[in-house]
């Protein structure tokens, strides 16, 4: 009895899909490794040394690139590179490798040479593949040279040759005496010519290892000369605006300055005035805080102010001079302690 989809245990279902998510991700990955899918025929070449090429690197024929280095690995006493080639390219049965320097900075591509009527084998074997002059090599091989010099005994022996043709013509003589000198300063700097070919050694090493920083730093300037490139019809509009914008300003002032010309004088005869005023615009604002604080005191009772007229009527002299000992008032009421004078409080509404 089968059981429905829906009851089985779903552990072995998701372990079996998450299988064959990681299957078809290492799949995708690598789709060029896979022969019957990526295309290309397979060959290897046999070389004496690596000479720098590395995985990745271009396959060419007479400049045109066809495939690329898909790896290398040590064979014995020589170096088996594998290499794939497009489909479409005939390779003789003759057919040649070199390995060749792209660029100054240690960059290689494998350069095919395809000869032979027939078709070319699994490999290429090491008497028709051949490498490059390297820089670091050469330089390393000077070095032990040069330290095997023995200065003294040359020296010496440009000394024997000097003094042989000493009576040879001037002209001899004073070019064997340069050579005596150049052989006498060529000793005397021998540990700063060992310590140059060293220096030399280094500074080519480190422009090999930096090689991926120099291809990268030259991509980008590319970049930035491609967008400078792609931007140059907008910048250049925008300098005949700027130029257009200009003209238009001066044809503006030019058009408008018997207007202009009265509005700035008379602008300049406000500056004059508001300069004489300083001071007095000076004082304005120091006392504008302290009538802004009491007009909001008077007016903190509501949407009206009250306001009182002192001394509107002449003050009777009974009330200037009152009796002694707290008589009563003529008013009718006795006066208390505090500011004397006929005051009438005559409240004025405040209309908003």
């Amino acid at each position: 009895m089968r059981v429905p989809f829906r009851e089985r245990n779903p552990v072995p279902i998701g372990l079996v899909g998450f299988a064959i998510i990681i299957v078809a991700l290492a799949v995708a990955m690598n789709l060029d490794s896979i022969p019957l899918v990526s295309g290309g025929r397979t060959h290897t070449a046999s070389f004496k040394e690596a000479a720098g090429l590395k995985t990745d690197e271009e396959v060419r024929i007479a400049g045109v690139k066809v495939g690329k280095v898909t790896g290398l690995e040590l064979d014995g006493d020589h170096v088996k590179v594998t290499f794939r080639v497009d489909d479409g390219v005939r390779l003789g049965d003759r057919t040649e490798a070199d390995i060749k320097i792209k660029t100054v900075l240690g960059a290689h591509f494998l350069s095919l040479n395809p000869r032979g009527t027939g078709r070319l084998g699994r490999n290429i074997p090491i008497e028709r593949t051949h490498t490059p002059f390297e820089v670091v090599p050469a330089i390393s091989e000077l070095s032990r040279r040069v330290s095997k010099i023995d200065y003294r005994q040359l020296a010496t022996s440009f000394d024997v040759l000097s003094q042989t043709f000493e009576n040879s013509p001037d002209e001899i003589r004073a070019s064997l005496q340069g050579l005596r000198r150049l052989s006498t300063t060529i000793a005397s700097r021998d540990d700063q010519l060992h310590e140059l070919a060293g220096k030399a050694k280094d500074v080519s090493q480190l422009l090999a290892d930096r090689n991926q920083d120099f291809a990268k730093l030259i991509q980008d300037g590319d970049k930035v000369l491609q967008a400078v490139q792609a931007r140059r019809a907008v910048i250049h509009q925008l300098l005949i605006n700027t130029v257009t914008l200009s003209q238009q300003v001066n044809a503006l002032i030019k058009e408008n300055e018997g207007q202009l010309r009265p509005m700035l004088d008379n602008l300049q005869k406000v500056n004059g005035v508001l300069l004489k005023n300083q001071d007095n615009l000076d004082r304005i604002l120091q006392l504008f805080a302290p009538f802004a604080r009491q007009f909001a005191d008077v007016t903190g009772t509501g949407r009206w102010f009250d306001s009182y007229i002192q001394n509107l009527l002449p003050i009777p002299a009974s009330i200037q001079n009152p009796p002694q000992g707290g008589q009563n008032s003529p008013n009718g009421g006795q006066q208390k302690g505090g500011q004397s004078g006929n005051q009438s409080d005559n409240p004025l509404p405040f209309l908003p």
